[in-house]
């Protein structure tokens, strides 16, 4: 028990190391806001689905510098983005741009899935169709036996 709690206490400690250098943060504070609200928008290329702003790694953290570096250079927030679009690709954006490859990417599951629902569709109307109609012929034996069902 006295381990486990020393070993909180080391974890705490080390997490508050890890804790974001001030000299890091820009001089302007407008311009560390919009650089903060961009750290939001990016992903961490390690941790994949945590933002730069939630993440430790070390690239997470060279990612934080090079945007309070754009920002400061008087950047854009749109020309922030498309700097890291065109160094990492689309994927460091955590909400993905509308193009026509995204869009197939999100609607072909969909498409799939319609196009199986309408072949068993299409399939379940045939089946009982060609069941239904080979029940309702009936052989000469049966034909008599039904005559002689009318006739009693």
């Amino acid at each position: 028990m006295r381990l486990g709690r020393i070993v909180a206490v080391l974890a705490a400690l080390a997490c508050l190391a890890a804790a974001a250098d001030p000299a890091d943060k820009l001089a302007n504070p407008a311009q560390e806001a919009r650089a903060k609200a961009l750290f939001s928008q990016i992903r961490c290329v390690v941790c994949q689905n945590e933002s730069i702003d939630d993440s430790e790694a070390d690239v997470a953290r060279d990612l934080r510098q090079a945007v309070r570096r754009e920002v400061a250079a008087g950047d854009s927030d749109a020309q922030v983005r498309d700097y890291l679009v065109q160094r990492y690709g689309e994927f460091i954006l955590l909400k993905p741009r509308f193009s026509a490859g995204n869009a197939a990417l999100w609607l072909a599951p969909f498409l799939i899935v319609l196009i199986g629902v309408s072949i068993l569709a299409i399939q379940a109307r045939r089946a009982p169709l060609e069941t239904t109609s080979e029940a309702t012929e009936l052989t000469p034996d049966e034909v008599k036996r039904l005559s002689a069902l009318k006739d009693v």
